[in-house]
């Protein structure tokens, strides 16, 4: 069978006959989308009625009539490229007959390949046989293609089977790239080996713990105790950072000359349910559309998504690239993949059921503007559009409301490092790149590049935008995507006092004791939560096995700071949720003494996964809810 089509380069380029190393001009593309309706029409390739569903679809949010009409499955892939075949006059490659030359897909690079569709395919009679999607893509790149290949030609073939072939020769490594972006003397990828080690020093703690019980038991008290103490003194001052006045005397702000091009990735697993309604979310951005280039993300085997995304109509800013299969799946290692197909200098992430506000791209653009180069990273805030769904929803909107709206901005505020959050975070991009973008074997890559970039001498910011998200309030994902956070958090601490010396100089003794608190205090206290509760057996009157230990003064300071520290959490809450501006009783905030708890199981079932499987995601299932509670305006 032949490689190419009839109308093939043998025929159709006297060079190709000859063997001379002549140059193949690029085929005139179409004139325009409509000249190639009409000949579609003139074909009988397309009904009438469906033509202009397709063009109508362009007109309204840009794009190719070509993509149109093969997401919405208006005409199959073969027969519309045998009618642009006879349109243009190009011939068409049969990629399933031969494989392209990975020699050559090095030379400009297979994720410059993936993004811009296109395929060096072979060498034929000394000429580089290019395969594109679309006519104008050759065309455009056709003189740095010269430049890169020397003599090449022109063949054309559907997009999906361009990214299968480039995918099937060079998947693998780019795979492997996005896995070990980051060094490893900063990734968590060697914490496997460590596993072992880890399981034998618990194992041997828990020995000694049965031999001397009530030592034991008396020992984690006081420590979780002076964990408690030293949380509460750090959310008491963030507390009063954040009600501190600030100067609202308005400025005016520095006119920018040239708008940045902003790229937002939004990695997306499973997740066909929503994949219509982020659409038109993002949608709502006001940002000029010739400056944004959303990348939605999508895993190779995940067809499901993949054909949500086609038949969702994407308008010509948004894209989809697909990240190749690999060792591990998980959110930081498409971020890195798809950090490689970014276009612009400021570099965005959300997650897939996000609704941020429209003018939160402007914002951004705006704060990066004003602030000095290392301020690298910007935090907007997250709230929920699903705040009442039930009690669950209720306090993790409480939950949200007092880390977004009192913790961060008081941790900005004292000069602390920040533990990003996963979504609504925007950076510069040479920053990003610097610094090896994410650690693709960390489940909390969000809090692990927080601490790194504030080890690396960048600072955070926290902006006054807020996306709106759809809050987990069933139990048993709740429980699920919480133990992966705290799995997170154990995997960020131990990787990074790997050298407690190296971080205590690139933090500063301020930095190093906020990390202590926010992570090992943090951990302590979910681990060790069920213990403190215990000891409300004292006040009933029982026995406690810590009593014959401690002294009952020491016993009722214990109790006495357990009191006021859930007394400062209620203050925090119902401080976040005005602030927050949530239609929600402050009554609610009491409740998350109940509320609480629920981490403790989750404390656990990370730390067996820990040592079972570490670089697990356990993903949180998105679209739960009726399409009309989602797509609420997030304005």
């Amino acid at each position: 069978m032949s490689l190419i089509s009839r109308g093939s380069f043998e025929r159709a380029d006297p060079a190709f006959r000859a063997g001379r190393p002549a140059i193949a001009k690029p085929a005139r593309p179409a004139d325009s989308d409509h000249a190639l309706a009409m000949e579609l029409l003139r074909e009988g390739v397309v009904a009438p009625h469906l033509l202009l569903q397709a063009l109508s679809e362009v007109n309204d949010h840009g794009g190719r009539l070509v993509d149109a009409l093969l997401s919405r499955r208006l005409i199959g892939a073969d027969r519309l490229y045998q009618a642009l075949h006879a349109f243009s006059g190009i011939g068409l490659a049969n990629l399933a007959t031969q494989a392209p030359d990975p020699r050559l897909i090095d030379r400009l690079g297979a994720e410059v390949c993936l993004a811009q569709l296109i395929l060096p395919w072979r060498d034929s009679g000394g000429i580089t046989i290019i395969v594109t999607a679309y006519a104008e893509t050759f065309a455009k790149n056709y003189a740095s293609l010269v430049a890169t290949f020397g003599p090449v030609a022109q063949a054309l073939a559907p997009p999906e089977r361009i990214e299968a072939a480039i995918l099937a020769a060079r998947g693998p490594q780019m795979a492997r790239a996005a896995e070990t972006l980051l060094p490893l003397a900063e990734s968590s990828r060697g914490f496997r080996r460590a596993g072992l080690g880890v399981l034998t020093g618990l194992a041997a703690v828990a020995a000694l713990a049965l031999l001397t019980l009530h030592l034991t038991l008396t020992l984690l008290v006081l420590w979780s105790a002076l964990t408690l103490l030293f949380a509460a003194g750090l959310k008491l001052a963030a507390l009063i950072q954040t009600l501190r006045p600030v100067d609202k005397t308005p400025t005016n702000p520095a006119t920018i000359a040239r708008l940045p091009m902003v790229s937002i990735m939004v990695p997306l697993y499973k997740e066909s349910d929503i994949a219509a309604r982020l659409v038109r979310r993002l949608g709502r951005l006001d940002y000029p559309r010739g400056l944004l280039d959303i990348i939605l993300i999508v895993e190779e085997d995940d067809r499901q998504t993949r054909t949500a995304l086609r038949r969702a109509g994407l308008p010509a800013w948004m894209r989809v690239i697909l990240a190749p299969r690999g060792r591990i799946k998980t959110k930081p290692r498409a971020l890195n993949f798809g950090l490689t197909q970014c276009r612009g200098s400021i570099v965005g992430v959300y997650d897939a059921e996000d609704a941020p506000e429209p003018d939160q791209i402007q914002k951004v653009v705006e704060r990066f503007h004003q602030r000095s180069p290392q301020v690298a990273c910007l935090q907007g805030v997250l709230d929920f559009y699903n705040p009442t769904r039930n009690w669950l929803s209720r306090c993790f909107t409480i939950e949200y409301a007092t880390w977004f709206r009192v913790m961060l901005p008081g941790l900005q505020r004292l000069g602390l490092p920040l533990p990003l959050g996963g979504t609504t975070l925007f950076f510069r991009r040479d920053v990003l790149e610097k610094l090896g973008g994410w650690d693709a074997h960390n489940v909390t890559e969000d809090a692990d590049l927080g601490m790194r970039l504030a080890r690396h001498g960048y600072r955070t910011e926290v902006i006054a935008t807020t996306t709106f998200e759809e809050a987990n309030c069933v139990a048993l994902p709740w429980v699920k995507q919480r133990s992966r956070w705290v799995k997170g958090y154990m995997m960020t601490y131990i990787n990074h006092m790997r050298s407690p010396r190296l971080m205590w100089r690139q933090l500063g003794p301020r930095g190093f004791l906020g990390f202590q608190i926010l992570f090992l205090g943090a951990l302590s206290q979910s681990l060790l939560l069920p213990l403190m509760w215990s000891l409300i057996a004292l006040q009933l009157g029982l026995n406690h096995p810590v009593a014959s230990v401690l002294s009952h003064g020491t016993l009722t300071a214990i109790s006495v700071l357990f009191l006021l520290a859930e007394g400062l959490n209620l203050a925090l809450g119902i401080v976040g949720l005005r602030r927050s501006g949530q239609k929600l009783s402050w009554l609610w905030v009491p409740t998350l003494a109940v509320y609480f708890p629920l981490q403790a199981l989750a404390a656990y079932k990370a730390l067996w996964e820990l040592l079972r499987c570490p670089f697990y995601w356990d993903k949180t299932s998105h679209g739960a809810l009726s399409a009309p509670t989602l797509d609420v305006n997030a304005a």
